[in-house]
């Protein structure tokens, strides 16, 4: 799309927050009012409207995008979306360790116990962790409480903790990041262990620095537009 605007404006109305372009105003794809529950979200998605250059390029606009997928995608089947990201909890990548060698052993340890530690206590549950990738079941109460967590949050967390989760294989690490128990930093940094470890094994690839970077520009986007419903 061209850009045909001229003025960006954030205006309360019933619901929330709306963006107009000059006098139109702005709409998801599907064709719904974008209405953004908090003022800071709604000042966020205008800037990267008032950012934008003659074309628009939508993986510059993460705060639109988070935005148009709560209303378009998330709402019309919150439940189904929720028990989607709900199963990572079965196979979190926190629960997942390798046996060799011992550096890797010794940061996933430092990264991921506490991790768990946190989780047990939040919500009152237990893991079970394995070396290597054959999938272990988690105790169903952890299972249950981790989906329940999950199911309360409303559309707008919901599209903001799917990549958290997505992309970093961890709904614990995503749950402490909207809980603010961990700095969307560290939770990158724990899990991103793995890839890190790898580059660091074979020296720098420009293809998969360049992936990772991806990536993490992705998750930390998540990130701020969870803080951003506060």
């Amino acid at each position: 799309m061209r850009r045909f605007w001229k003025e960006v404006e954030v205006q309360h109305e019933a619901g929330g927050w709306a963006i107009r372009l000059d006098d139109r105003p702005l709409r998801t794809p599907a064709r719904a009012a974008l209405l953004l529950p908090t003022e800071p979200l709604g000042q966020a998605v205008a800037e990267e409207w008032r950012s934008a250059g003659e074309t628009v390029h939508p993986r510059a606009m993460p705060m639109t995008g988070l935005a148009n997928a709560a209303i378009d995608r998330v709402e019309p089947e919150r439940q189904a979306f929720a028990g989607g990201l709900a199963r990572y909890g079965e196979a979190d990548l926190a629960c997942y360790r390798s046996d060799w060698p011992p550096d890797l052993v010794e940061r996933q340890s430092n990264a991921w116990d506490p991790l768990l530690a946190w989780a047990r206590r939040r919500f009152d549950v237990d893991f079970v962790t394995t070396s290597g990738m054959l999938h272990v079941p988690q105790p169903p109460a952890t299972v249950d409480r981790l989906a329940h967590a999950v199911s309360a949050l409303d559309a707008f967390r919901l599209a903001g903790l799917s990549p958290l989760v997505t992309i970093g294989g961890s709904l614990v690490a995503a749950l402490a990041v909207l809980e603010k128990a961990m700095t969307p930093e560290e939770a990158w940094d724990a899990v991103s262990i793995d890839e890190r470890w790898q580059l660091e094994q074979w020296g720098d690839d420009a293809e998969a620095v360049a992936a990772l970077e991806n990536r993490r520009s992705d998750f930390m986007a998540a990130a701020r537009f969870l803080a951003l419903l506060d």
